[in-house]
């Protein structure tokens, strides 16, 4: 795309709707033809400085690909929605253009349009300023600032008071593709309505019913829509965002769901008792180790899993699964109770994780997809329901996924499965634990999967900033502020359960509020009286702590049950000797240190034990490059701006991010992000981008699918980069305008992804390697929708 012709065409576009209606000839309202004007011209102003910015990153962007065959980072998706931006501006100055002279023309109408991405340009010149400001602090081709302090802190500042209403009103989805914007304008209406009714009504019921009468005023009002969003997203815990995104574990939308979505002959709900059991071990089959149950947080209880297949399969249907089998509420299966043709079992099986931010949803709210991956790849699909936080945060879900894992890998007669073949999948959160159960396969030395699907995962938990993290300030699906609340209640910095609110009726809520206004008020007159008739009391001083004794309200910012001993060793879990002479017997007990509670080490010295990255300092930097070439770096530093000087007399306040005689606008929904900086998110098992090399080269062959306009798009090209820098065979592909979570939306396989290169103007793109650095790279496109194909069948066929 040609930058300066857009840019070009920007201006044409303004000029003439702005000399126009400057003009009068119209004889439209003046307040809103001038309200057009001004607005035009301050379009004008900000695509001026706008301009060079653009045309700069256009020329260094390249550097940060994980592949000339995969153009795709965070400073390219920033970019990306500049133009995006630019284009619709240019496309309705033209529709007012052509029909400014009509009879049936509205002029407030179109000046509300253009003030609406007015607005979204200026904030977007202030992110790509954030972004300039990151290209002078990384390193050639990194994309990620490695400190939770300076930079990343200054970001989390500026989004907590930055206005953000304007992506969510008229504007709201611009970025992504025609098709999928009426779906977000509905869940965003939804959410708005949910959220006005939320904490009103006792059920999910009375709030579903209320919210229908309410939504329809944020239909026709789009100004009003981005604002209850923005406060909405702003202030409300992740307890809200728990109830929201389990609207569709209800039993009316999970059973239209499932009547709309591919009928599979087995979809089973299993609850497996926590039972200890032995499995060979890789190295030397005929040595076993003990897997102990789940133990952290909530201490032993069932796992929760489904069974999906297209076919019945021997074993399905036998009395040791049966006798597993929870039940459920909702419809019944129509092959229930009919006599099906049996298959024998399949090769293969997929063990997929769900995602849903660590904090909410189950596999029933996959269940559309996952039951089209079972017809097209003709293979049982095993879910894991693993708990959720904040009531059981890390490392619960993954202790649970991978002794899911490991149940399968004992019980493929269960599943209809022979035990050759075994695959992971999952997105978002569920991406992360497919990694990190790998991971956690290989420091016990069981069989690692035959291949890893992780589909737009999160790989580094961390406040660290990035470019496509600055997405979060437009991203209707992911802000930053929630995405901060599921992070940290995965870390156990969250409160586990709700506070309780009085849930009345209107007329009862008013009759509380003016209660309350009477006692502040009765309360308030007392204390003044007080003051006045002892001005002269002092304050007694607070008695000092005791030698050892923590200050009142200095809690600890990390959850007494997670455990200490996963931060005291370079791995989590016990590493597994090769050689099997070092085995003394031929039955092992490993006992994972990450179930341990933090009880059993009360007695030892606090802070004693030291973080991993003090254990392998040369090993967790994720920093991949060395020594850029000269051309390079003069290439990024004349884009790259340094950070603001500090004004004199100014040292209390925060330091000014963005040049002089510009400010981005500022939210009337302000909110309180702090930095809640926490060890259990730099646990390799955690962020698996901060493992270190010795952990990753066990990894199975691993595929990544991304999206270009994710906030968390950077988490997987770097995830990339690591891998095959430490020669691991890797494969990224990178989707086009979808957003995050585009698989619980589409509810299908992602076959917009499919595609073949040559890469399509706006598709998907692939690329793989498998091989030493230097050597010639294999091309493994994706396959074509002809061949049903996915990575999934690739692993599972034994292709990839």
């Amino acid at each position: 795309m040609d930058t300066k012709a857009v840019f070009a065409a920007l201006y044409s576009v303004c000029e003439e709707n702005a000399a126009f209606f400057s003009g009068g000839s119209k004889g439209s309202p003046g307040d809103a033809a001038q309200r057009l004007v001004d607005t035009m011209v301050l379009i004008q102003g900000h695509a001026h400085n706008l301009e060079p910015v653009v045309s700069g990153f256009a020329a260094v962007y390249h550097h940060f690909d994980f592949d000339p065959h995969i153009p795709a980072n965070g400073y390219r998706s920033l970019v990306k929605v500049v133009r995006c931006c630019i284009l619709h501006i240019i496309q309705k100055g033209r529709y007012i253009t052509a029909n400014r002279r009509s009879i049936f023309f509205r002029v407030a109408h179109n000046a509300k349009e253009m003030e609406a991405y007015c607005n979204a340009l200026c904030q977007l010149r202030a992110l790509l300023y954030l972004a300039q400001r990151m290209l002078h602090d990384n390193s050639h081709g990194n994309l990620f600032f490695q400190d939770e302090s300076g930079l990343s802190e200054s970001f989390v500042r500026e989004y907590s008071s930055m206005h953000k209403g304007c992506f969510y009103g008229r504007c709201l989805g611009f970025q992504f593709s025609p098709a999928i914007r009426p779906c977000l304008q509905t869940l965003a209406i939804g959410l708005v309505a949910f959220g006005e009714n939320y904490k009103r009504h006792q059920s999910g019921i009375g709030v579903a019913a209320s919210s229908i009468f309410t939504s329809g005023k944020y239909a026709i009002d789009p100004e009003l829509r981005g604002a209850e969003f923005e406060r909405i997203t702003q202030n409300l815990d992740v307890h809200f965002w728990k109830s929201f995104w389990n609207i569709t574990e209800t039993e009316v939308l999970s059973g239209l769901a499932s009547m709309t979505s591919t009928q599979v002959k087995v979809n089973r709900a299993l609850s497996v008792p926590p039972l200890s059991f032995d499995l060979p071990l890789m190295a030397d089959d005929t040595a076993s180790v003990t897997i102990a149950p789940p133990s952290a947080h909530v201490g032993t209880a069932p796992v929760q899993m489904r069974l999906i297949s297209y076919d019945m399969r021997d074993g399905q249907d036998s009395e040791a699964l049966l006798s597993l089998a929870r039940s459920e509420g909702g419809a019944i299966s129509l092959s229930l109770g009919l006599k099906t043709k049996r298959l024998p079992p399949s090769p293969c099986l997929l063990v997929h994780f769900h995602g849903g931010g660590f904090v909410a949803q189950t596999s029933k709210s996959h269940e559309p997809y996952l039951k089209s991956w079972s017809q097209d790849l003709g293979v049982p699909i095993l879910s894991v329901d693993y708990s959720l936080a904040p009531e059981a945060p890390f490392p619960r879900a993954l202790e649970e996924c991978f002794y899911a894992y490991c149940w399968a890998l004992r019980n493929p007669h269960l599943l209809g499965w022979t035990g050759e073949k075994v695959c992971l999948a999952g997105d978002s959160a569920g991406g992360n634990l497919c990694l990190t159960t790998s991971m956690r396969a290989a420091a016990f030395g069981v069989r690692m999967p035959d291949g890893i699907v992780a589909v737009y995962p999160a790989t580094l938990l961390t406040a660290y900033a990035s470019p496509s993290r600055l997405l979060t300030l437009m991203d209707p699906l992911l802000p930053l502020s929630v995405l901060s609340k599921c992070l940290s209640a995965y870390a156990g910095n969250e409160p586990q359960e709700e506070a309780q609110v009085e849930k009345a009726s209107t007329l009862s809520l008013v009759r509380r509020d003016t209660a309350l206004l009477l006692r502040d008020m009765r309360q308030g007159a007392s204390n003044w009286i007080r003051s006045l008739l002892d001005s002269n009391a002092a304050t007694p001083a607070p008695a000092p702590a005791a030698a050892g004794e923590k200050p009142p309200g200095a809690a600890d910012t990390v959850r007494k049950s997670i455990s200490e001993a996963c931060f005291s060793s370079p791995h989590a879990d016990p590493p597994v000797a090769s050689d099997a002479s070092k085995f003394p017997s031929r039955k092992l007990s490993f006992r994972s240190q990450t179930c341990q509670d933090l009880a059993s080490s009360n007695h030892s010295a606090p802070h004693s034990a030291p973080l991993l990255s003090e254990h392998t300092p040369e090993d967790v930097n994720f920093f991949l490059s060395t020594d850029a070439d000269p051309s390079t770096c003069r290439d990024l530093f004349s884009v790259a701006i340094p950070p603001p000087a500090g004004q004199e007399g100014a040292e209390l306040e925060p330091p000014r991010e963005f040049p002089l005689g510009f400010e981005p606008l500022r939210s009337e929904q302000l909110s309180e992000m702090r930095m809640q900086s926490s060890p259990v998110v730099k646990d390799p098992f955690c962020s698996p981008l901060l493992a270190p090399d010795s952990m990753l080269k066990g990894l199975p062959p691993v595929h990544l699918v991304a999206c270009a306009l994710d906030p968390m798009l950077d988490d997987s090209v770097m995830f990339a980069k690591r891998l095959r820098s430490i020669d691991q065979p890797v494969t990224l592909c990178v989707v086009d305008d979808l957003p995050h979570g585009f698989l619980s939306l589409s509810g299908f396989a992602p076959s917009s992804a499919r595609r073949t290169r040559p890469r399509p103007p706006s598709r998907a793109s692939t690329a793989s390697w498998s091989g030493p650095t230097g050597a010639r790279r294999p091309r493994l496109p994706w396959p074509t929708p002809q061949r049903k194909a996915s990575p999934l069948s690739g692993i599972l066929t034994g292709r990839a």
